[in-house]
Formats: C-alpha cells, sequence, structure tokens
C-alpha cells in the first residue's frame, strides 16, 4: 500500500515500480514548453467539449441523421480514440520524447476536426470522432508528463494551473456557438478550431523539448511492472470515474436540458457555466493545495461533486440548472491533475508510462458511461441516465475515503 499525504509527504515505496526520485530538466526554455504543454491541453479541451455543443444543435443532428443512442455511440468512438492514444503514447513519449507525440497528435486533431465539419452521414462522423480523440489523447498525456517532468516538487500546483486551460478550451466551442451562433456558421467554427491545431503543429516542430528518459527502447515487461502496481491501478480506478463523470456531464447536459424545454442556445449557455465552473476550480486549487493534503482536496472535490449532480438531476428551472453546473464544473476541475500529481511524486522517472495507463484505465469510465447514459435515455428517458453520473460521482468520495484510511493506518 501507498501512502499519498500531504504535498510534501515521504512515501513509502512497496509498490513493484522503481521509484528513484529524478530532478527535473534543467531547461531554460522551461516557460515556453509550459505554454506549448498548455496549448495541447487547450486542443484537448477542444475535442472534449466539441460532441457536447453539437449535439444540442438540432441543424447538426439533422446533418448527420443520427438518434440519442448513436449519439452515444460517437461519444464511445471519441473516446475510444482517445483511450487508444493514451495507451500507448507513455511508452512513445519514453523512447522518443515529447517532441513527436505533440506534433503528430496536433496533426490528428486538425484532421478530425475537419472531419466533423464535413460529415453527412453517421459513419463519416463516427471515423473523424475516432481520429480526433486518438489525437486528443496523445496531446493530454503528452501536456501533462511535460509539465510533471519540468517542475518536479512543484508539479501538483503546476498540473493544476496546466489544466486551466483544458477549460478554456472545453468553454471555447460552447462560448462561441452560443454567441455567434447566429452569425457564424459551425462548419467555419470547426474549420477555426482545426487551423489553430495545425499552428500548435508547426510550434512543436519549432520548439526544442528535452531528451526521452528512455532514449534505448521500452520493454513489455516495464509496462507489465506498471499495470500490476497496486497504487496505480488505485489511481486508474478513481480516474475511471472521474472520466465517465466529465464526459457525462460535459456531453449530455445541453440534450438533458433541452429535453426540459430549454432552447438550443439556453442550454449551451449552461454548458459554459460548467465549463467556467471547472475554469475558476483548477485555478484556485494550487492555493487550496498549500493548505489541504491532495487526498482531502480529491474527497471534498468528490462532496461537492455529489450535491452538484443532484442539484442538476432535480432542477426545475433554468437558473438551478445552471448553479448546478457551475457547482459540478469547480467540484470536479481538482481531481484530475491533482491525482496525476499523487501519481507523478510516486513515479518521476516513469512518468509517461504511468500517465498513459492511468489516462487508459480512466478514459474506460469516459467511453462507457456516456455511452452507457445514451442507451438508458434511449429506453427510459435522458432524466434517468443522469442518474449515472451521480453514482459515479459517489464513487469518488468512497474511494478518497478509502485511500485517507490506508493513510490513517501507516
Amino acid at each position: 500500500m501507498m501512502a499519498f499525504e500531504g504535498p510534501a509527504a515521504t512515501i513509502p515505496r512497496k509498490d513493484p515500480l522503481p521509484a528513484t526520485l529524478s530532478e527535473p530538466p534543467a531547461d531554460r526554455n522551461r516557460t515556453p514548453l509550459f505554454f506549448a504543454a498548455a496549448a495541447a491541453i487547450f486542443l484537448f479541451g477542444i475535442v472534449l467539449a466539441l460532441l457536447g455543443t453539437l449535439f444540442g444543435l438540432p441543424q447538426v443532428l439533422a446533418r448527420l441523421h443520427v438518434q440519442m443512442a448513436e449519439e452515444g455511440d460517437l461519444f464511445l468512438l471519441l473516446f475510444l480514440g482517445v483511450f487508444a492514444a493514451s495507451a500507448v503514447a507513455g511508452p512513445l513519449i519514453d523512447r522518443m520524447g515529447n517532441k513527436m507525440v505533440l506534433m503528430f497528435s496536433a496533426l490528428l486533431v486538425g484532421l478530425g476536426l475537419l472531419g466533423i465539419a464535413s460529415a453527412e452521414t453517421f459513419r463519416i462522423a463516427g471515423v473523424a470522432s475516432f481520429v480526433l480523440g486518438a489525437g486528443g489523447g496523445g496531446l493530454n498525456t503528452s501536456a501533462n508528463v511535460l509539465v510533471s517532468e519540468l517542475y518536479g516538487e512543484a508539479r501538483g500546483t503546476m498540473l493544476n494551473l496546466l489544466n486551466v486551460f483544458y477549460g478554456i478550451g472545453a468553454l471555447a466551442v460552447p462560448l462561441i456557438v452560443a454567441s455567434l451562433g447566429s452569425m457564424v456558421p459551425v462548419r467555419e467554427v470547426l474549420v477555426g478550431c482545426a487551423a489553430a491545431a495545425a499552428l500548435a503543429a508547426m510550434a512543436y516542430a519549432l520548439l526544442r523539448f528535452p531528451a526521452a528518459r528512455q532514449p534505448h527502447g521500452f520493454r513489455p515487461g516495464d509496462f507489465l511492472r506498471v499495470a500490476r502496481s497496486p497504487g496505480v491501478l488505485l489511481l486508474g480506478v478513481l480516474l475511471f470515474f472521474q472520466s465517465g463523470n466529465e464526459g457525462a456531464i460535459g456531453g449530455w447536459t445541453s440534450a438533458y436540458l433541452g429535453t426540459l424545454g430549454a432552447s438550443a442556445n439556453t442550454a449551451t449557455w449552461v454548458l459554459s457555466c460548467y465549463w467556467a465552473g471547472m475554469i475558476v476550480g483548477r485555478a484556485i486549487a494550487p492555493g487550496l493545495l498549500r493548505r489541504v493534503a491532495k487526498t482531502q482536496l480529491i474527497l471534498l472535490s468528490g462532496i461537492g461533486a455529489l450535491a452538484g449532480c443532484a442539484l442538476l438531476i432535480f432542477a426545475q428551472n433554468i437558473p438551478a440548472a445552471a448553479m448546478a453546473a457551475t457547482l459540478i464544473g469547480l467540484s470536479f476541475a481538482a481531481v484530475y491533475p491533482t491525482t496525476l500529481a499523487i501519481a507523478g511524486d510516486r513515479y518521476p522517472s516513469q512518468a509517461a508510462t504511468v500517465f498513459g495507463l492511468l489516462f487508459a484505465v480512466g478514459l474506460l469510465g469516459g467511453m462507457s458511461v456516456p455511452w452507457a447514459i445514451g442507451q438508458v435515455g434511449n429506453a427510459w428517458g435522458l432524466r434517468a441516465g443522469m442518474h449515472l453520473p451521480l453514482v459515479s460521482t459517489a464513487m469518488i468520495g468512497v474511494l478518497a475515503i478509502a485511500i485517507r484510511m490506508q493513510v490513517r493506518r501507516r
């Protein structure tokens, strides 16, 4: 078992992974590299928020000829792409470094966006969703690994700051659509996002990145040792539920409010409240981590998210729904980056592989929960489907309590 308490606590090392600490790379380009990672996580925010925004627009659903169950299938394909990329990105980063992974992933995001912009059928949209997810998964893994390596003992603070840009990216698409939807066609918004991804790929080609941690190759046995580590698996299960939560709320809130009678524009504004809450939550998380332990912050986040999900289900009007969405965003904000910071503290020399595995396990939840909501919603109504995030959010609290009990036993 492993202790996770406190920002500077000594962590017992009984997992079957080497945990030799190493200093962060002494790189004069650290600030430009942080903003390179921020651009990657910004694009990843666009990737995960995109379908949820588009499914709130009747004209998009009519163009793609999809029903509620097929919307769930598109979410599944998106997260399947993120899952596949996350599983392979870690070992690739350990062997090749971040530069190539970031460049190739940004190009995939651009291609996926162009595919969705031009899609007229469910099949084309499905392929584009998978490609979009694969690019986003590579960007997400590489950006978090890069910041974890650059900032060493400050990784908890810097990972939360990094993921502020995820919220900004996720907020950008619904905000643009809600504000300019009547003047700028959705296809043009998607083409503009694709151009931003292409510019990011060009910037990565010009920047100098730290050398790969394991340039002589990666042995399958190393990956298996990571997979068997009980500490990594526990964190992965926590991220399984959190990824499911984020995919569900980001993907289905607009459609859910539409079933309650909200207009597409109003539903998109409420979704924007969720992403705005996440931005604020990640901005204040570094200050909170100076006062509470990482596990305490995750537990408090789970409690707040549980209350927010319950309020969203039982909201009787749009202001209550907006309040619920904001609370959920605030509460979700610190869970992912703080969990990654725990993993980075424990396994700094293998951060890329560990992060990749955590994202892969977590994204199984990101695939399954939104898909399950589509199936339940198609059979019994979307309100019934929206109870699934409530269950997943409760599990975050349970897992946080279990981790804290381990700490107290030690």
